[in-house]
């Protein structure tokens, strides 16, 4: 346990004195006893059960003491709670490669199985967005706490050329942080700049926002599904980056076989193979984690593992409330008692 203000605590000095005046004020109690021999008598009668009980509330009484004046100090302690995570956004890849059928029936119909699973799972308080990738970024639907429309969205997936892990990325930031202006165009000159539909997005002239730690904001996570193949726009790793930047977590899905499939069209024909070095660089650098799901179930065991970490974290709480109505509570049992045996309090 550390304390926020760990100077206050010197007021716990107070704790012995307070002890040392209860046992002055009995010394003299029974100098009193002493002096009256009705009052000696009393005392012979009384058991030492019933000695004993009369010191019940004051100890309690100095317990809450105690414990308030440690709330004081704002102690913090790791603890494993619900997270916050209010928004989180699938980022979908809808590349041509998607259509590889080493994953069964083939990549993109195993993630949207899968992804219709994750939503079904999520609480009814999560509110869930979704970004498609391939070329180009856009955001097919708004973070939003109705599951029909979300699922809508998943199943309304259309493969197109080209891909852009970075600019998903991006669009996903953006649709987090909708105040914040992001480059949505690709830093290598040769990138296409209409690599995704926010192109115009870029210098403000706002002041950038303060950078936080990796993994610290935790009101938001990115889950994002590819093979990771990228072929235009932004760089991801300079995207993740960016989230980085701003201590969002993206957690990522690598979807395929590193042999990965043939696939050919129009006269040409390319092998498309899963890129997993990339998708753990996006989470290490964001302080995510990377699945690799090589069929359809084992994509559904990926998302059923990542409800359970959005649901639960350890991280450094501080437990101020928790002590001071500990000290609430223990104030209350001891003026009760002090009534139910002694009909005054304390």
């Amino acid at each position: 346990m550390t304390f926020l203000w760990p100077e206050l605590l010197w007021l716990l000095l107070a704790i012995p004195a307070l002890i040392g005046a209860y046992i002055l004020l009995l010394r003299r109690k029974k100098k009193q006893v002493l002096r009256y021999a009705s009052l000696g008598m009393v005392r012979d009668a009384m058991g030492a059960g019933q000695r004993f009980r009369r010191h019940v509330p004051p100890l309690l009484f100095l317990l809450a003491l105690t414990a308030l004046v440690v709330a004081v100090a704002r102690p913090t302690a790791t603890l494993t709670l619900p997270s916050q995570h209010e928004t989180i956004i699938l980022a979908m890849d809808v590349s041509g490669s998607m259509r590889a059928a080493d994953v069964e029936p083939n990549r993109i119909g195993a993630a949207q199985a899968a992804a219709r699973a994750f939503v079904a799972d999520q609480p009814a308080s999560a509110r869930i967005g979704v970004v498609s990738f391939a070329a180009t970024a856009s955001v097919v639907q708004p973070p939003t706490r109705n599951r029909d429309d979300i699922l809508a969205a998943i199943d309304r997936f259309q493969l197109q050329r080209g891909t852009a892990v970075g600019s998903g990325i991006l669009v996903s930031l953006k649709t987090i942080f909708p105040d914040v202006e992001f480059d949505l165009r690709g830093s290598n000159p040769r990138d296409d700049p209409r690599g995704v539909p926010l192109d115009k997005a870029g210098a403000s002239g706002k002041a950038a926002p303060k950078t936080v730690p990796p993994g610290s904001y935790t009101s938001a996570a990115i889950i994002l599904l590819s093979d990771g193949q990228t072929t235009t726009g932004p760089n991801p790793i300079e995207a993740a980056r960016m989230a980085a930047d701003r201590g969002v977590r993206i957690y990522t899905v690598g979807i395929g076989t590193p042999n990965g499939e043939i696939l050919g069209s129009e006269g040409w024909s390319m092998r498309v193979r899963l890129d997993e070095e990339s998708l753990k660089t996006i989470a290490n650098v964001t302080h995510g984690e990377y699945f690799y799901a090589s069929n359809a179930m084992d994509l559904k065991k990926v998302y059923e593992s990542l409800n359970t970490r959005l649901a639960l974290e350890t991280r450094q709480t501080e437990i101020t409330a928790l002590l001071a109505a500990a000290a609430a509570v223990i104030t209350l049992l001891a003026a009760f008692l002090s009534m139910l045996w002694f009909n005054r309090v304390l």
